[in-house]
Protein backbone atom coordinates (compact mmCIF):
# COMPACT_ATOMS: atom_id res chain seq x y z
CA UNK A 1 0.00 0.00 0.00
CA UNK A 2 0.86 3.64 -1.00
CA UNK A 3 -1.08 6.68 -0.23
CA UNK A 4 -0.77 9.74 -2.20
CA UNK A 5 -1.67 12.99 0.23
CA UNK A 6 -2.63 15.92 -2.22
CA UNK A 7 -3.07 18.78 -0.04
CA UNK A 8 -2.96 23.08 -1.01
CA UNK A 9 -1.02 23.94 2.13
CA UNK A 10 0.92 21.78 4.49
CA UNK A 11 3.53 23.37 7.63
CA UNK A 12 6.97 21.82 7.49
CA UNK A 13 9.18 24.41 9.39
CA UNK A 14 8.17 27.45 10.71
CA UNK A 15 10.47 29.23 8.19
CA UNK A 16 9.28 26.87 5.20
CA UNK A 17 5.73 29.50 4.69
CA UNK A 18 4.02 26.97 3.02
CA UNK A 19 0.87 27.36 5.32
CA UNK A 20 -1.99 29.64 6.03
CA UNK A 21 -3.46 27.95 9.45
CA UNK A 22 -4.97 24.86 10.78
CA UNK A 23 -5.83 23.00 7.35
CA UNK A 24 -1.74 23.04 6.98
CA UNK A 25 -0.38 22.17 10.52
CA UNK A 26 -3.16 19.36 10.10
CA UNK A 27 -1.67 17.83 7.41
CA UNK A 28 1.91 18.19 8.85
CA UNK A 29 0.87 16.34 12.15
CA UNK A 30 -0.98 13.66 9.96
CA UNK A 31 2.69 12.98 7.94
CA UNK A 32 4.59 13.32 11.07
CA UNK A 33 2.37 10.65 12.58
CA UNK A 34 3.25 8.76 9.52
CA UNK A 35 6.78 9.03 9.48
CA UNK A 36 6.09 7.54 12.94
CA UNK A 37 4.48 4.54 12.67
CA UNK A 38 6.39 4.15 9.59
CA UNK A 39 3.13 4.25 7.06
CA UNK A 40 3.64 4.37 3.52
CA UNK A 41 2.60 8.14 2.41
CA UNK A 42 3.92 10.19 -0.34
CA UNK A 43 2.54 13.89 0.09
CA UNK A 44 2.18 16.86 -2.46
CA UNK A 45 2.08 20.63 -1.99
CA UNK A 46 2.86 23.47 -3.32
CA UNK A 47 5.70 25.47 -3.00
CA UNK A 48 4.70 28.89 -2.74
CA UNK A 49 8.13 30.94 -2.03
CA UNK A 50 6.44 34.10 -0.41
CA UNK A 51 3.76 32.33 2.28
CA UNK A 52 0.58 33.63 2.85
CA UNK A 53 1.64 36.69 4.05
CA UNK A 54 3.54 38.57 7.04
CA UNK A 55 1.23 40.75 9.38
CA UNK A 56 2.04 43.84 10.61
CA UNK A 57 -0.17 45.91 12.68
CA UNK A 58 -0.27 49.54 12.12
CA UNK A 59 -0.27 52.49 14.37
CA UNK A 60 -3.91 52.37 13.22
CA UNK A 61 -4.67 48.80 14.78
CA UNK A 62 -4.95 47.68 11.02
CA UNK A 63 -3.93 44.42 9.56
CA UNK A 64 -0.96 44.82 7.01
CA UNK A 65 0.27 42.22 4.39
CA UNK A 66 3.86 42.03 3.37
CA UNK A 67 5.42 39.44 1.13
CA UNK A 68 6.96 36.99 3.51
CA UNK A 69 10.76 36.88 2.84
CA UNK A 70 11.93 35.00 5.64
CA UNK A 71 12.25 31.93 4.01
CA UNK A 72 14.83 29.06 4.83
CA UNK A 73 15.25 26.52 1.96
CA UNK A 74 17.63 24.75 3.24
CA UNK A 75 16.12 21.54 3.87
CA UNK A 76 14.41 21.07 0.68
CA UNK A 77 16.12 20.13 -2.32
CA UNK A 78 15.43 21.22 -5.77
CA UNK A 79 15.44 17.85 -7.69
CA UNK A 80 15.61 17.53 -11.48
CA UNK A 81 12.37 16.25 -12.27
CA UNK A 82 9.98 18.09 -14.50
CA UNK A 83 6.96 17.77 -15.56
CA UNK A 84 4.41 19.28 -18.32
CA UNK A 85 0.80 19.99 -17.41
CA UNK A 86 -1.86 21.88 -20.07
CA UNK A 87 -3.53 25.29 -19.35
CA UNK A 88 -5.42 26.16 -22.01
CA UNK A 89 -3.71 25.86 -24.86
CA UNK A 90 -0.04 26.44 -23.26
CA UNK A 91 2.25 23.86 -22.18
CA UNK A 92 3.23 24.75 -18.31
CA UNK A 93 6.49 23.39 -17.03
CA UNK A 94 6.25 22.44 -12.94
CA UNK A 95 9.62 21.71 -11.02
CA UNK A 96 9.63 20.49 -7.55
CA UNK A 97 11.47 20.44 -4.71
CA UNK A 98 11.43 17.81 -1.62
CA UNK A 99 11.57 17.87 1.71
CA UNK A 100 11.75 14.60 4.40
CA UNK A 101 9.35 14.56 7.48
CA UNK A 102 11.56 12.27 9.35
CA UNK A 103 10.60 10.21 12.59
CA UNK A 104 12.65 10.24 15.69
CA UNK A 105 14.57 7.15 14.39
CA UNK A 106 15.02 8.19 10.54
CA UNK A 107 12.21 6.56 8.76
CA UNK A 108 11.19 9.75 6.08
CA UNK A 109 7.64 10.41 4.27
CA UNK A 110 9.27 13.00 1.09
CA UNK A 111 6.68 15.97 0.37
CA UNK A 112 7.00 17.33 -2.72
CA UNK A 113 6.68 20.94 -3.36
CA UNK A 114 5.48 21.88 -6.93
CA UNK A 115 6.45 24.83 -8.32
CA UNK A 116 6.19 26.59 -12.02
CA UNK A 117 8.88 29.26 -11.94
CA UNK A 118 10.31 27.52 -14.27
CA UNK A 119 12.50 28.55 -17.01
CA UNK A 120 10.50 28.95 -20.31
CA UNK A 121 7.08 28.90 -18.27
CA UNK A 122 5.18 32.90 -18.94
CA UNK A 123 5.41 35.09 -16.55
CA UNK A 124 1.81 34.85 -15.67
CA UNK A 125 2.75 30.86 -15.18
CA UNK A 126 5.38 31.31 -13.12
CA UNK A 127 4.04 33.34 -10.25
CA UNK A 128 1.31 30.96 -9.64
CA UNK A 129 3.08 28.57 -7.27
CA UNK A 130 4.73 32.11 -5.39
CA UNK A 131 1.73 32.93 -2.94
CA UNK A 132 -0.58 31.08 -1.21
CA UNK A 133 -4.21 31.89 -2.26
CA UNK A 134 -3.14 34.48 -4.10
CA UNK A 135 -4.48 36.05 -7.54
CA UNK A 136 -8.06 35.95 -8.54
CA UNK A 137 -10.51 32.73 -9.12
CA UNK A 138 -8.68 31.85 -12.24
CA UNK A 139 -5.60 32.09 -11.10
CA UNK A 140 -6.89 29.75 -8.40
CA UNK A 141 -8.25 27.55 -10.39
CA UNK A 142 -4.43 26.95 -12.24
CA UNK A 143 -3.09 26.92 -8.89
CA UNK A 144 -5.83 24.23 -8.46
CA UNK A 145 -4.27 22.33 -11.36
CA UNK A 146 -1.34 22.55 -10.65
CA UNK A 147 -1.47 20.47 -6.89
CA UNK A 148 -4.05 17.69 -8.64
CA UNK A 149 -3.20 16.87 -12.26
CA UNK A 150 0.48 18.28 -12.30
CA UNK A 151 0.82 16.47 -8.82
CA UNK A 152 -0.33 12.98 -10.42
CA UNK A 153 1.99 13.52 -13.07
CA UNK A 154 4.66 14.47 -10.77
CA UNK A 155 4.68 11.46 -8.46
CA UNK A 156 4.54 9.09 -11.78
CA UNK A 157 7.65 11.12 -12.97
CA UNK A 158 9.53 10.42 -9.63
CA UNK A 159 8.56 7.17 -9.85
CA UNK A 160 5.68 6.13 -7.99
CA UNK A 161 3.85 3.69 -9.87
CA UNK A 162 2.63 1.62 -6.68
CA UNK A 163 0.10 4.25 -5.38
CA UNK A 164 -2.90 2.61 -4.24
CA UNK A 165 -5.16 5.84 -2.43
CA UNK A 166 -4.51 9.18 -3.85
CA UNK A 167 -6.31 11.37 -1.00
CA UNK A 168 -7.70 14.65 -2.05
CA UNK A 169 -7.02 16.65 1.25
CA UNK A 170 -9.78 19.46 0.89
CA UNK A 171 -11.35 20.51 -2.61
CA UNK A 172 -8.04 22.27 -3.34
CA UNK A 173 -6.56 18.84 -4.82
CA UNK A 174 -9.88 17.73 -6.85
CA UNK A 175 -7.73 18.07 -10.00
CA UNK A 176 -6.17 14.95 -9.07
CA UNK A 177 -9.57 12.61 -10.08
CA UNK A 178 -9.78 14.49 -13.40
CA UNK A 179 -5.71 13.28 -13.99
CA UNK A 180 -6.61 9.91 -12.92
CA UNK A 181 -10.02 9.69 -15.11
CA UNK A 182 -8.50 10.95 -18.52
CA UNK A 183 -5.24 8.55 -18.08
CA UNK A 184 -7.32 5.29 -17.08
CA UNK A 185 -7.15 2.32 -18.87
CA UNK A 186 -10.82 1.98 -18.94
CA UNK A 187 -12.90 2.20 -21.81
CA UNK A 188 -16.64 3.54 -20.73
CA UNK A 189 -16.62 7.16 -19.06
CA UNK A 190 -18.53 5.14 -16.39
CA UNK A 191 -15.86 2.91 -16.02
CA UNK A 192 -13.33 4.98 -16.24
CA UNK A 193 -15.38 7.05 -13.18
CA UNK A 194 -15.69 3.69 -11.33
CA UNK A 195 -11.82 3.33 -11.99
CA UNK A 196 -10.93 7.01 -10.23
CA UNK A 197 -13.14 6.04 -7.09
CA UNK A 198 -11.36 2.56 -6.18
CA UNK A 199 -8.12 4.63 -5.98
CA UNK A 200 -9.80 8.10 -3.80
CA UNK A 201 -10.42 9.02 -1.03
CA UNK A 202 -11.71 12.73 0.16
CA UNK A 203 -11.78 14.63 3.48
CA UNK A 204 -13.79 18.09 3.48
CA UNK A 205 -12.82 20.66 6.59
CA UNK A 206 -15.71 23.06 5.60
CA UNK A 207 -19.34 23.11 6.77
CA UNK A 208 -19.88 26.07 4.53
CA UNK A 209 -21.21 24.82 1.52
CA UNK A 210 -20.67 28.73 0.02
CA UNK A 211 -17.01 28.63 0.92
CA UNK A 212 -15.57 26.00 -1.80
CA UNK A 213 -14.53 26.74 -4.81
CA UNK A 214 -16.84 26.63 -7.40
CA UNK A 215 -15.55 27.82 -11.19
CA UNK A 216 -17.79 28.57 -14.51
CA UNK A 217 -17.80 25.43 -16.52
CA UNK A 218 -16.95 28.05 -19.17
CA UNK A 219 -13.31 28.73 -16.98
CA UNK A 220 -13.16 24.89 -16.53
CA UNK A 221 -13.41 24.42 -19.87
CA UNK A 222 -10.65 27.58 -21.34
CA UNK A 223 -8.46 26.27 -18.96
CA UNK A 224 -8.85 22.28 -19.45
CA UNK A 225 -10.33 21.43 -22.91
CA UNK A 226 -9.87 17.79 -22.00
CA UNK A 227 -12.73 18.21 -18.40
CA UNK A 228 -14.89 15.29 -18.76
CA UNK A 229 -17.99 16.95 -19.81
CA UNK A 230 -20.13 14.15 -20.41
CA UNK A 231 -20.56 13.21 -16.76
CA UNK A 232 -23.65 15.41 -15.79
CA UNK A 233 -23.25 14.76 -12.05
CA UNK A 234 -20.17 16.75 -11.53
CA UNK A 235 -21.79 19.79 -13.18
CA UNK A 236 -24.21 21.42 -12.17
CA UNK A 237 -25.47 25.15 -13.19
CA UNK A 238 -22.88 25.03 -15.37
CA UNK A 239 -20.64 25.82 -12.57
CA UNK A 240 -18.03 22.57 -11.40
CA UNK A 241 -17.89 22.86 -7.44
CA UNK A 242 -14.39 21.26 -5.78
CA UNK A 243 -16.61 19.55 -3.42
CA UNK A 244 -18.45 17.99 -5.32
CA UNK A 245 -16.05 16.64 -7.35
CA UNK A 246 -13.88 15.68 -4.53
CA UNK A 247 -17.25 13.27 -3.33
CA UNK A 248 -18.22 12.38 -7.17
CA UNK A 249 -15.24 10.47 -7.33
CA UNK A 250 -14.04 8.97 -3.71
CA UNK A 251 -14.79 5.33 -2.43
CA UNK A 252 -14.38 7.15 1.16
CA UNK A 253 -15.60 10.98 1.74
CA UNK A 254 -15.01 11.94 5.62
CA UNK A 255 -15.82 14.98 7.72
CA UNK A 256 -13.15 16.06 10.16
CA UNK A 257 -15.74 15.28 13.78
CA UNK A 258 -19.27 14.04 14.41
CA UNK A 259 -20.76 17.57 14.59
CA UNK A 260 -19.61 18.27 11.11
CA UNK A 261 -20.54 14.62 9.54
CA UNK A 262 -24.22 15.16 11.45
CA UNK A 263 -24.24 18.66 9.50
CA UNK A 264 -22.65 17.29 5.90
CA UNK A 265 -25.38 14.44 5.99
CA UNK A 266 -28.25 17.27 6.13
CA UNK A 267 -26.27 19.35 3.76
CA UNK A 268 -25.79 16.23 1.00
CA UNK A 269 -28.45 13.77 1.30
CA UNK A 270 -27.54 10.39 -0.22
CA UNK A 271 -23.77 11.05 0.20
CA UNK A 272 -22.60 8.62 3.05
CA UNK A 273 -20.58 11.01 4.95
CA UNK A 274 -18.17 9.35 7.29
CA UNK A 275 -16.67 11.10 10.95
CA UNK A 276 -12.72 11.26 11.43
CA UNK A 277 -12.11 13.61 14.42
CA UNK A 278 -9.12 15.76 13.73
CA UNK A 279 -6.13 15.13 16.12
CA UNK A 280 -3.17 16.92 16.65
CA UNK A 281 0.44 15.39 16.55
CA UNK A 282 1.78 14.84 19.90
CA UNK A 283 5.41 14.81 20.03
CA UNK A 284 5.39 17.78 18.10
CA UNK A 285 2.58 20.07 20.12
CA UNK A 286 3.75 19.01 23.32
CA UNK A 287 6.31 21.21 25.18
CA UNK A 288 9.32 20.20 26.17
CA UNK A 289 8.64 20.65 29.97
CA UNK A 290 5.76 18.46 29.49
CA UNK A 291 7.22 15.78 27.57
CA UNK A 292 9.97 15.32 30.27
CA UNK A 293 6.69 14.84 32.69
CA UNK A 294 5.31 12.71 30.36
CA UNK A 295 8.91 10.40 29.80
CA UNK A 296 9.17 9.81 33.42
CA UNK A 297 5.06 9.27 34.48
CA UNK A 298 3.97 7.60 31.23
CA UNK A 299 7.31 5.50 29.67
CA UNK A 300 6.23 4.94 26.24
CA UNK A 301 3.73 7.50 25.38
CA UNK A 302 5.37 8.84 21.82
CA UNK A 303 4.73 5.48 20.51
CA UNK A 304 1.01 4.85 21.92
CA UNK A 305 -0.74 7.82 22.42
CA UNK A 306 -3.69 5.44 24.90
CA UNK A 307 -0.33 6.07 28.17
CA UNK A 308 -1.42 9.65 27.86
CA UNK A 309 -4.87 8.58 29.45
CA UNK A 310 -2.58 7.75 32.60
CA UNK A 311 -2.11 11.40 33.09
CA UNK A 312 -4.47 10.95 36.07
CA UNK A 313 -0.85 9.02 37.55
CA UNK A 314 1.05 12.38 37.63
CA UNK A 315 1.25 14.71 40.20
CA UNK A 316 -0.32 18.05 40.20
CA UNK A 317 2.28 20.15 41.58
CA UNK A 318 4.48 18.46 38.71
CA UNK A 319 1.74 19.71 35.81
CA UNK A 320 1.26 22.95 37.78
CA UNK A 321 5.85 23.45 37.69
CA UNK A 322 5.72 22.96 34.01
CA UNK A 323 2.74 25.08 33.24
CA UNK A 324 4.14 27.72 34.96
CA UNK A 325 7.66 27.93 33.38
CA UNK A 326 5.56 27.57 29.93
CA UNK A 327 3.99 30.35 30.94
CA UNK A 328 7.12 32.66 32.10
CA UNK A 329 8.22 31.79 28.11
CA UNK A 330 5.18 33.15 27.16
CA UNK A 331 5.35 36.28 28.93
CA UNK A 332 9.00 37.07 28.36
CA UNK A 333 8.12 36.95 24.31
CA UNK A 334 5.60 39.85 25.10
CA UNK A 335 8.24 41.75 27.45
CA UNK A 336 10.65 41.46 24.84
CA UNK A 337 8.07 42.48 21.61
CA UNK A 338 5.55 43.79 22.97
CA UNK A 339 7.36 46.09 25.85
CA UNK A 340 4.51 44.43 28.32
CA UNK A 341 5.77 43.38 31.58
CA UNK A 342 2.88 40.72 32.85
CA UNK A 343 2.69 38.56 36.21
CA UNK A 344 2.64 34.77 36.43
CA UNK A 345 0.35 35.01 38.73
CA UNK A 346 -2.15 36.52 36.61
CA UNK A 347 -5.08 34.36 35.23
CA UNK A 348 -3.99 34.61 30.82
CA UNK A 349 -7.10 33.79 28.37
CA UNK A 350 -5.75 33.19 24.96
CA UNK A 351 -7.24 33.28 21.62
CA UNK A 352 -5.66 32.54 18.73
CA UNK A 353 -6.94 31.73 15.21
CA UNK A 354 -7.96 32.82 12.03
CA UNK A 355 -9.97 35.91 12.48
CA UNK A 356 -13.30 35.50 10.67
CA UNK A 357 -16.80 36.19 11.53
CA UNK A 358 -17.93 32.91 12.82
CA UNK A 359 -15.42 32.40 15.04
CA UNK A 360 -16.36 35.78 16.85
CA UNK A 361 -13.05 37.30 17.89
CA UNK A 362 -14.63 39.82 19.41
CA UNK A 363 -16.90 37.82 21.55
CA UNK A 364 -14.57 38.17 24.91
CA UNK A 365 -14.76 42.06 24.13
CA UNK A 366 -18.46 42.33 23.43
CA UNK A 367 -19.10 44.03 26.81
CA UNK A 368 -15.79 45.87 28.10
CA UNK A 369 -17.12 47.73 31.03
CA UNK A 370 -18.67 44.13 32.05
CA UNK A 371 -15.33 42.69 31.45
CA UNK A 372 -13.67 45.53 33.29
CA UNK A 373 -16.02 45.06 36.12
CA UNK A 374 -15.45 41.73 36.39
CA UNK A 375 -11.55 41.90 36.55
CA UNK A 376 -11.08 44.92 38.75
CA UNK A 377 -14.04 43.65 41.03
CA UNK A 378 -13.05 39.91 41.04
CA UNK A 379 -10.11 38.31 39.99
CA UNK A 380 -7.79 39.53 37.85
CA UNK A 381 -7.35 38.61 33.80
CA UNK A 382 -4.68 38.83 31.21
CA UNK A 383 -6.22 38.85 27.47
CA UNK A 384 -4.09 37.23 24.67
CA UNK A 385 -5.09 37.68 20.77
CA UNK A 386 -3.33 36.26 17.99
CA UNK A 387 -4.25 35.31 14.28
CA UNK A 388 -4.37 36.18 10.68
CA UNK A 389 -7.30 37.56 8.67
CA UNK A 390 -7.33 36.67 4.74
CA UNK A 391 -6.57 39.59 2.45
CA UNK A 392 -10.19 39.61 1.41
CA UNK A 393 -11.88 38.96 4.52
CA UNK A 394 -12.85 42.74 5.31
CA UNK A 395 -14.40 41.77 8.50
CA UNK A 396 -11.88 39.76 9.75
CA UNK A 397 -9.70 42.52 9.25
CA UNK A 398 -12.13 44.79 11.25
CA UNK A 399 -12.04 42.65 13.77
CA UNK A 400 -8.27 42.78 14.66
CA UNK A 401 -8.41 46.52 14.25
CA UNK A 402 -10.93 46.65 16.54
CA UNK A 403 -9.05 44.85 18.99
CA UNK A 404 -6.87 47.08 18.72
CA UNK A 405 -8.55 50.10 19.20
CA UNK A 406 -10.14 48.90 22.55
CA UNK A 407 -6.68 48.00 23.88
CA UNK A 408 -5.45 51.57 23.64
CA UNK A 409 -9.16 53.14 24.41
CA UNK A 410 -8.75 51.33 27.79
CA UNK A 411 -5.20 50.12 29.22
CA UNK A 412 -6.78 49.36 32.22
CA UNK A 413 -8.12 46.63 30.67
CA UNK A 414 -4.67 44.25 30.35
CA UNK A 415 -5.01 43.07 26.42
CA UNK A 416 -2.14 42.81 24.20
CA UNK A 417 -2.53 41.45 20.00
CA UNK A 418 0.28 39.36 18.82
CA UNK A 419 0.98 40.05 15.10
CA UNK A 420 2.39 37.50 12.90
CA UNK A 421 0.59 34.50 14.54
CA UNK A 422 2.66 31.03 13.15
CA UNK A 423 4.19 27.62 14.17
CA UNK A 424 6.42 29.32 16.84
CA UNK A 425 4.43 31.69 18.55
CA UNK A 426 2.17 29.29 18.30
CA UNK A 427 3.54 26.79 20.27
CA UNK A 428 4.49 29.21 22.83
CA UNK A 429 0.61 30.10 23.19
CA UNK A 430 -0.90 26.62 23.10
CA UNK A 431 1.52 25.60 26.03
CA UNK A 432 1.93 29.21 28.25
CA UNK A 433 -1.94 30.89 28.43
CA UNK A 434 -4.20 29.75 31.87
CA UNK A 435 -7.53 28.97 29.08
CA UNK A 436 -7.99 28.35 25.97
CA UNK A 437 -10.90 30.41 24.67
CA UNK A 438 -12.64 29.21 20.99
CA UNK A 439 -15.86 30.48 20.68
CA UNK A 440 -17.16 29.68 16.50
CA UNK A 441 -20.64 30.25 15.78
CA UNK A 442 -22.18 26.98 15.77
CA UNK A 443 -22.49 24.88 13.22
CA UNK A 444 -19.84 26.27 11.29
CA UNK A 445 -16.53 24.87 12.46
CA UNK A 446 -16.32 21.92 10.95
CA UNK A 447 -13.49 20.94 13.89
CA UNK A 448 -10.73 23.43 14.86
CA UNK A 449 -7.76 21.48 16.87
CA UNK A 450 -5.59 24.81 18.72
CA UNK A 451 -7.57 23.67 21.69
CA UNK A 452 -6.62 20.12 21.30
CA UNK A 453 -3.03 21.55 21.44
CA UNK A 454 -3.63 23.46 24.54
CA UNK A 455 -4.95 20.01 25.86
CA UNK A 456 -1.53 18.38 25.55
CA UNK A 457 0.15 21.14 27.78
CA UNK A 458 -2.70 20.77 30.24
CA UNK A 459 -4.73 24.11 29.25
CA UNK A 460 -8.26 23.34 29.25
CA UNK A 461 -10.70 25.33 26.96
CA UNK A 462 -13.84 27.23 27.06
CA UNK A 463 -15.73 26.90 23.83
CA UNK A 464 -18.87 26.81 22.13
CA UNK A 465 -20.45 23.32 21.70
CA UNK A 466 -19.27 23.16 17.98
CA UNK A 467 -16.53 20.98 15.66
CA UNK A 468 -14.59 18.66 18.18
CA UNK A 469 -15.68 20.27 21.59
CA UNK A 470 -19.11 18.08 21.40
CA UNK A 471 -16.94 15.05 21.81
CA UNK A 472 -14.00 16.34 24.43
CA UNK A 473 -16.09 18.61 26.72
CA UNK A 474 -16.32 16.75 30.59
CA UNK A 475 -18.32 18.92 32.31
CA UNK A 476 -16.35 20.05 35.40
CA UNK A 477 -13.02 18.18 33.61
CA UNK A 478 -12.09 19.52 30.66
CA UNK A 479 -13.43 22.83 30.16
CA UNK A 480 -16.17 24.92 30.16
CA UNK A 481 -18.86 25.23 27.40
CA UNK A 482 -20.40 28.05 26.75
CA UNK A 483 -23.59 29.52 24.03
CA UNK A 484 -22.94 33.60 24.09
CA UNK A 485 -20.71 36.56 25.94
CA UNK A 486 -24.15 36.32 28.39
CA UNK A 487 -22.43 33.17 29.28
CA UNK A 488 -18.74 33.48 28.79
CA UNK A 489 -18.54 36.44 31.28
CA UNK A 490 -20.97 34.50 33.88
CA UNK A 491 -18.41 31.49 33.55
CA UNK A 492 -15.70 33.14 33.81
CA UNK A 493 -17.04 34.86 37.05
CA UNK A 494 -18.65 32.54 38.85
CA UNK A 495 -16.69 29.48 37.88
CA UNK A 496 -13.16 29.65 36.19
CA UNK A 497 -11.64 32.54 38.21
CA UNK A 498 -12.94 31.37 41.22
CA UNK A 499 -11.26 28.08 40.57
CA UNK A 500 -8.24 29.57 39.16
CA UNK A 501 -7.72 31.49 41.97
CA UNK A 502 -9.33 30.55 44.82
CA UNK A 503 -9.38 26.78 44.48
CA UNK A 504 -5.81 25.91 42.79
CA UNK A 505 -6.01 22.12 43.39
CA UNK A 506 -8.88 21.51 42.36
CA UNK A 507 -7.70 23.59 39.03
CA UNK A 508 -4.51 21.79 38.34
CA UNK A 509 -7.01 18.57 38.64
CA UNK A 510 -8.95 19.74 35.62
CA UNK A 511 -5.72 20.63 33.89
CA UNK A 512 -4.66 16.75 34.81
CA UNK A 513 -7.98 15.39 32.82
CA UNK A 514 -7.64 17.69 30.13
CA UNK A 515 -4.59 15.48 29.30
CA UNK A 516 -5.80 12.15 30.36
CA UNK A 517 -9.10 12.82 28.58
CA UNK A 518 -8.52 15.02 25.44
CA UNK A 519 -4.80 14.73 24.92
CA UNK A 520 -5.08 11.14 24.89
CA UNK A 521 -7.61 10.77 21.94
CA UNK A 522 -7.57 13.81 20.23
CA UNK A 523 -4.13 13.27 18.31
CA UNK A 524 -2.78 12.33 14.80
CA UNK A 525 -1.70 8.89 15.71
CA UNK A 526 -5.56 7.86 16.66
CA UNK A 527 -7.16 10.19 13.64
CA UNK A 528 -4.11 8.30 11.02
CA UNK A 529 -5.41 4.81 12.87
CA UNK A 530 -8.99 5.52 12.01
CA UNK A 531 -7.72 6.63 8.76
CA UNK A 532 -5.74 3.35 8.24
CA UNK A 533 -8.33 0.78 9.48
CA UNK A 534 -11.77 2.88 7.50
CA UNK A 535 -10.32 4.44 4.57
CA UNK A 536 -7.74 2.10 3.17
Amino acid sequence: MLVAYLSMEIALENNIKTYAGGLGVLAGDVLRSAARKKFPMVAVTILNKQGYFKQKISSSGSQIERIDRDYDFSNLKKLETEVTINIGHDSVKIGVWEYLIKSEDGFAIPVYLLDADVAGNKLIYKKLTSKLYGGNLEARLQQEMILGRGGVKMLAALGYKDITIYHMNEGHGAFAAIELFNTSQAVTSEEKAKDVKQKCVFTTHTPIKTVYDSFPLEMILKNQPDFPCDLAAIIKDNQVDTLELGIYFSRYINGVSLAHQALLNNIFPGVNFKAITNGVNSIFWTSPEFKKIYDKYLTGWRDDYKLLARATDIPTDEIWRAHQENKKLLLEYIKVNKKIEWQEEIFTICFARRFTGYKQPLLLLSDIERLLEISEKGEKIQIIFAGKAHIRDIAGQDAIKKINQIRKKYPRLKLVFLENYNLDLAHLLVAGSDVWLNNPLPPQEACGTSGMKAAHNGVPQISTLDGWWPEGFKLGKTGWAIKSADDLYEILKREVLPLYYQKPEAWREIMRNTIAINAAYFNSDRMLDQYIKEAS
